[in-house]
Order: structure tokens, then sequence, then C-alpha cells
């Protein structure tokens, strides 16, 4: 069994957030699968699924944690519990202000980088899970990242944040399901390519969460 979970602030007033792509990546990934309907457990919103890979089915669930998140961890805590699995079978989808806007990087383990949703999670289950870090741009110094992981996405960010979630969210997450997250960060690469994207925010700067 494979847990995908999105992070996010619940509530309409962060829905656009950048701080909520995660959130948005794993909405558009239970729709595009056909998930079930969402329903609240381990403090999320959970919807149940399969993906398609090459192998066969794998059984997929979606959560979305209604903590804040800065306390994601509690969230997929429990559901890793419930299901007696290990930090590898959790992808967990986040903003990451240290890639440009819509970059995208898999990585397993490693520290949080200043990422407290990232760090939450660590500290209730370990550092060894996989992580689908998506660009969202620093605002160029440390005193501006809170404010600008809590703002809205621009209007002209959206031709790159569609693009990118949709990548993220069709047939490339096969191998995001099968374990192979190399060949899923290529193509979700080559289904969003960064020289499409807006340039603005520096690649570089430290993350927060």
């Amino acid at each position: 069994m494979l847990i995908l979970a999105g992070l996010g602030n619940p509530g309409a007033q962060y829905a656009r957030n950048r701080h909520n792509i995660g959130a948005m990546t794993v909405d558009a990934i239970a729709d595009h699968w056909r998930f079930s309907a969402a329903r609240s457990r381990f403090s999320s919103l959970a919807r149940e699924g399969e993906i398609s890979t090459a192998s066969g089915p794998v059984r997929t669930l979606i959560l979305k944690p209604q903590t804040f998140y800065n306390e994601s961890g509690r969230a997929v805590g429990d559901a890793l519990a419930f299901y007696k699995l290990s930090p590898a079978d959790l992808a967990v989808f986040y903003d990451e202000t240290d890639l440009a806007p819509g970059r995208f990087r898999m990585k397993t383990g490693g520290g949080a980088a200043g990422n407290n949703g990232i760090r939450s999670i660590a500290a209730r289950i370990g550092p060894d899970f996989r992580r689908a870090r998506m660009g969202t741009g620093h605002p160029g110094h440390k005193d501006l990242v809170h404010g600008h992981v809590l703002s809205d996405f621009h209007k002209v960010d959206a031709a790159w944040v569609g693009s990118l979630i949709e990548a993220c969210s069709g047939p490339a997450l096969a191998y995001l399901a099968a374990g192979e997250d190399e060949r899923y960060q290529a193509e979700v690469m080559r289904l969003a390519p960064s020289a499409k994207l807006d340039p603005r925010a520096p690649a570089k700067g430290a993350s927060a969460g």
C-alpha cells in the first residue's frame, strides 16, 4: 500500500496559498485516478483508490491533513501506524522555496531545510520518507518567506502551477507508485518543462513551513 500526503493548511482562506500546492496536487491525483469521495480519517480528508502500473494496480490512500501545516506529522504518523507501513511507503507533496517556480525534485530522507511540515513528519516517523518537492521560489530574503508561502499564487503563476500539478497527478504517477522516483521526476519535468516557467523568483533560499 502507498500513502500520498499533500501538505497545506485547512480552510478556504488558505486554499490558493503557495503553502497549499501539495494539498492541491493530491486533490488532483485523487480526481484523475477516480478515487473515492473524501472522508474524515487520521485528522485528514482521506480518499482511497488504485494507481495502475505496469506490474499491476497499487492500492493507494490520499491524505490531506486537516491539522495545520506545522503539525502534519500527527496525521501522517497515525495513518502509517494504522496500516503498519514503513516511511518508504509514504510520499509527501509539498512546496519547496529552495526550488525555482515550477521545478520538481524527488528525494528520500535528509533534513527538513527549514520546512516545519517536513520537520513534524520526520519527528513522528523518522526522516526516511519520499518527498515530492514542488518549487514555488524564494522571495529573496529569509524574513519574507513566511508571508511568501502564506500568500496566494499570482494570476501570472496560473499556467505553470496548473502544468506542474497536472504533470504530477496524471499518467506519470504510475512511476511513483512503482517505486521509480527518478523516472517519475524526469517525466514530470518533461511534461512541465522549466523553460516555460516564470523565472522571477531565485532558486535558492531558506525554506519555511
